[in-house]
């Protein structure tokens, strides 16, 4: 294990979503997924951590971190329960949750879309009709006017490329469609909404005299693909392009690549983040297969590499794989938005951040300019399909009595998150 450097102006934190921690709302699509039996433990978003009456509670657990930002995001279904109404408690509710970090020296990311649509969106076509997008920018604009005073740093969309391929490719997320050319519409309706929203935002907070440097972009699930065979080779950049190169040319400068470009499409040239949000977990072995269903790959996990609870290959070196890549290509400040394991003993987190970590260290010390670390998550939550069985929190959440209790990992984390650095009096200490 290496020692490794930040810097003084490093910033690390935690990474939340509202829908896997909040409990209480039934009116999101993930609600209605839950009671239609589509999560493998059975267990539901209602439920989650109960975050919506315990905020105070859980911000002192970021503060028992040390850490100097966080990343959450907001339910769109609860600030507009019914389209064009908008509920004054909630986002009253969000302005004194916001306010708690900003007390606590803890620096705001907000998400705007975080996999959750309200029922009625959905019940009137959602992302499937492009008339619908109006109705996301409404509510955006009503959110950055209320917080914006508050917030000066947005991501509009998380992981964008999961969303739509799971939810209305693969159908294993809500709504659970499986069209292709559906999904193909959506991605390119989504991107155009992101640029639509780059400029509002940026708009609205000028206008308004809100301070602080606005910050816009989006948070992208990003994977290393690697074949192996010759085809494997060919099927693991067709899969890099479709997942990975659509949504990050998109989401960054507005360009509609193909298959997404649609008549009547005019791309004018622009720059539409201010940085580059990764969300970060592993990588993958792909392989050409003769299965229509799967779209004609499979992904195959290293036996050779250390595994998560979900089997996901560990390997950290590919965090600064990414960061140089794309630094190299578009010249913008990194967020790591998202990286995290689902560790249950906690036998494998502390070595999983530490690892990541010094990639990124590595990356610093080449000129990239990463410049925050958010780690997911930060208490265990309701983990999409995986319902409560996958444990990514730093503390454990005993979801019966919504107890935290802090991880060993955390303390790893809240040392670093104060020393911005790993020393070998560190090591020593925590690896005896």
């Amino acid at each position: 294990m290496d020692t490794f450097k930040l810097g003084e102006n490093f910033m690390l934190g935690t990474a939340t979503a509202s829908t896997q921690i909040e409990g209480g709302d039934t009116n999101n699509t993930w609600y209605k997924w839950c009671q239609e039996g589509h999560i493998s433990d059975s267990s539901s978003c209602f439920t989650a951590c109960d975050h919506w009456n315990r905020v105070k509670e859980d911000t002192e657990l970021l503060k028992d971190l040390n850490v100097q930002i966080h990343r959450m995001s907001l339910e769109w279904s609860r600030i507009e329960p019914e389209p064009g109404k908008f509920s004054a408690y909630a986002i009253s509710h969000y302005r004194d949750e916001i306010k708690q970090l900003l007390a606590n020296n803890i620096q705001p990311l907000v998400t705007l879309h975080h996999f959750s649509d309200p029922l009625w969106f959905q019940n009137m076509g959602g992302w499937k009709k492009p008339e619908n997008s109006e109705l996301f920018i409404g509510y955006v604009r009503h959110v950055v006017e209320n917080l914006g005073d508050l917030v000066a740093e947005w991501v509009t969309f998380n992981e964008p490329n999961v969303y739509t391929t799971f939810g209305y490719e693969l159908g294993i997320f809500p709504p659970g469609s499986r069209n292709l050319i559906e999904s193909i519409k959506v991605k390119a309706e989504i991107i155009k909404t992101h640029v639509k929203l780059y400029n509002m935002i940026h708009k609205i907070r000028l206008e308004k005299n809100f301070k602080g440097k606005t910050m816009v972009g989006a948070a992208m699930h990003l994977r290393i693909f690697e074949g192996i065979s010759r085809m494997g080779k060919i099927t693991a950049k067709i899969v890099n392009y479709a997942f990975n190169e659509l949504f990050m040319v998109g989401m960054t400068t507005g360009r509609l690549m193909f298959p997404l470009a649609g008549k009547g499409y005019r791309y004018e040239k622009g720059q539409y983040a201010d940085f580059l949000g990764i969300n970060y977990y592993t990588r993958n072995i792909v392989e050409f297969a003769l299965d229509p269903s799967n779209y004609f790959h499979q992904l195959i996990s290293d036996k050779n590499l250390k595994k998560s609870d979900l089997g996901w290959d560990i390997y950290p070196e590919g965090i600064y794989m990414l960061c140089r890549k794309y630094y190299h290509k578009y010249k913008l400040p990194i967020y790591i938005s998202e990286n995290g394991i689902s560790d249950k003993n906690d036998s494998r987190r502390a070595q999983y951040i530490v690892n990541h970590l010094a990639y990124i260290a590595k990356a610093i010390d080449e000129g990239i300019p990463v410049d925050r670390y958010y780690h997911w998550t930060l208490m265990d939550n309701f983990e999409w399909v995986e319902g409560e069985s996958a444990k990514f929190g730093l503390y454990k959440c005993n979801f019966a009595n919504q107890q935290r209790i802090p991880r060993k990992s955390a303390e790893v984390y809240a040392k670093i998150c104060k020393e911005k650095q790993l020393t070998e009096e560190m090591i020593k200490s925590f690896w005896k």
